[in-house]
């Protein structure tokens, strides 16, 4: 992918986040998302050696609208600056653990795997998983490849207090606090990244794969 002028497009974007800056610029949007698109199928390709439920995901359906759901935001401008992808098995409107990655204006390629936010019954099946068995999670959190590449799992929501069902003296009660069960990692991209972009990314989320196929285990029994 072309990766200056896609961060000359967000970049305008951003200063110019109106229906008829986009509109001017479509023909230019239309390349880039095709090349992001690229991209994604790349990504899957690569992820497949070593997750096979991500063998034949459509990249097409793996993409994120760049349009804005504003309904109930104060921040009414229309379009996404970055270009963003999900990677799940079943979709990713699913709530089955998944890898997500997006490039924005600023040139920062983020990169995460796991659970962000599951819907209620989701989390209480993890948490209570936890409960039960704290080890294979603590284990996984523990491997070297995964503290190297994303540092531990995201804490930047967590509850000052265990939840409901849960007591202070629960196994694990640390991680069963957690909102999201997520590994994430962020680095500033260079403009020369573009050959070898598919190869890090699927690099960062096979360090993560663990944790999403532990999820799975929960989430989506076989």
């Amino acid at each position: 992918m072309h990766l200056p002028a896609l961060l000359q497009f967000l970049e305008g974007l951003a200063e110019n986040n109106n229906k008829a800056w986009f509109v001017m610029n479509q023909p230019s949007y239309a390349i880039l998302r095709e090349e992001f698109t690229a991209l994604v199928g790349e990504v899957i390709e690569k992820v497949g050696r070593f997750d096979r439920e991500m063998a034949g995901v459509d990249p097409k359906k793996a993409l994120f609208r760049i349009y804005r759901d504003v309904r109930f935001s104060t921040d009414k401008t229309p379009y996404k600056t970055t270009f963003s992808a999900a990677l799940a098995a079943r979709g990713k409107k699913a709530q089955s653990p998944m890898y997500y990655f997006h490039i924005d204006r600023e040139g920062k390629l983020l990169t995460a795997a796991g659970c962000y936010h599951p819907p209620a019954e989701a989390l209480l099946k993890i948490r209570q998983a936890i409960a039960a068995r704290p080890a294979p999670l603590l284990r996984i959190m523990r491997a070297a490849k995964l503290i190297e590449t994303f540092g531990g799992l995201d804490q930047s929501e967590i509850l000052s207090r265990p939840p409901k069902g849960f007591s202070v003296e629960t196994p694990g009660i640390e991680l069963i606090k957690l909102k999201s069960f997520i590994v994430v990692h962020e680095a500033r991209l260079r403009r020369t990244a573009g050959p070898k972009l598919a190869e890090q990314i699927a690099e960062r989320f096979q360090a993560g794969y663990p944790l999403v196929s532990w999820l799975r285990t929960i989430l989506d029994p076989a």
